[in-house]
């Protein structure tokens, strides 16, 4: 139950990191959005770290290779290619992209680590990602074939291409939740400061950039990252992938909270993608279907 809790948080804070990053990409640059992310970011959670976790430094710090590595991926190079690809596509193509993800999070966990998903899983996925095309399509199911690719959708795709990389490894970590957020916050910090000073990266200058700038660090930063990774200690990467589906569901509350009203179709397939959720995170009983 922890784990569907901290799942749907770390979802519904990504989803506002759509709207918002869509927003704040006409003034601020990805490498502005991402290296202030992380700096803000990386202070508070090495306290968390501390005072809740009272980790081992030593040991988490003889793994820097492999935190290291998921700093690269999941820190510096997912949030660059996200905010790059909002510079060239809506918010609404990249969640549809994003929804592919839990398929990709499967398949790389089966050939990766030997994952067999059950049958209840297979049927999450499917319900999830109708439900998902419902919404997206609002109900016209043939305009999934009618849209076309551009720069800002490939790079979303080499974004969630990055993020299955991070979930698989995140999976088989060992260490505690916190601690291995905070430090690898820390490295995406420290690896990017050089380029962020040599493109002159300033504070930001407006309060709506504040503003943008504070969300996107206390809640997608701070917030989401630390439930998805506490969420890994006990979740298989193919059952947390298919929450990346309730980004939709969230976007729509979102949309709603704008003063757009929702359609049927909306409705229903959201009510798909929370039933498709469910129905993967069942626990897994069938003796031919366990992790390898």
């Amino acid at each position: 139950m922890k784990a569907s809790i901290y799942l749907v948080l770390a979802t519904l804070f990504w989803s506002g990191n759509l709207a918002v990053g869509q927003a704040a990409v006409n003034t601020l640059t990805p490498l502005e959005l991402t290296f202030w992310r992380w700096a803000l970011a990386a202070l508070p959670l090495m306290a968390l770290a501390h005072f809740l976790e009272r980790p081992d430094w030593r040991a988490v710090l003889g793994r820097w290779r492999v935190l290291l590595l998921l700093s690269v991926l999941g820190m510096a190079c997912y949030t660059l290619l996200l905010y790059t690809a909002l510079q060239h596509t809506s918010a609404l193509n990249a969640s549809l992209i994003t929804a592919a993800n839990p398929a990709l999070i499967v398949v790389m966990a089966i050939f990766i680590l030997g994952e067999k998903p059950g049958i209840s899983g297979w049927l999450g996925i499917v319900l999830g990602l109708a439900g998902v095309l419902l919404v997206l399509t609002r109900g016209e199911l043939h305009r999934v074939f009618s849209i076309t690719f551009n720069v800002g959708e490939l790079l979303m795709l080499g974004a969630i291409a990055v993020w299955g990389f991070y979930t698989i490894i995140s999976r088989r970590l060992g260490l505690p939740a916190i601690a291995s957020t905070a430090v690898q916050v820390v490295m995406a910090t420290v690896l990017l400061a050089p380029a962020a000073i040599a493109a002159g990266v300033q504070f930001p200058a407006t309060a709506a950039e504040g503003w943008s700038i504070a969300y996107i660090a206390a809640f997608p930063s701070l917030g989401a990252y630390l439930c998805w990774n506490l969420a890994l200690k006990t979740t298989p990467p193919a059952t947390a992938g298919n929450y990346l589906n309730l980004i939709v569901v969230f976007t729509a509350a979102i949309t709603v909270m704008m003063g757009i009203p929702v359609t049927l179709p909306q409705a229903i397939g959201g009510l798909l993608v929370i039933a498709g959720v469910l129905l993967a995170g069942r626990p897994n009983r069938s003796p031919e279907f366990r992790t390898a």
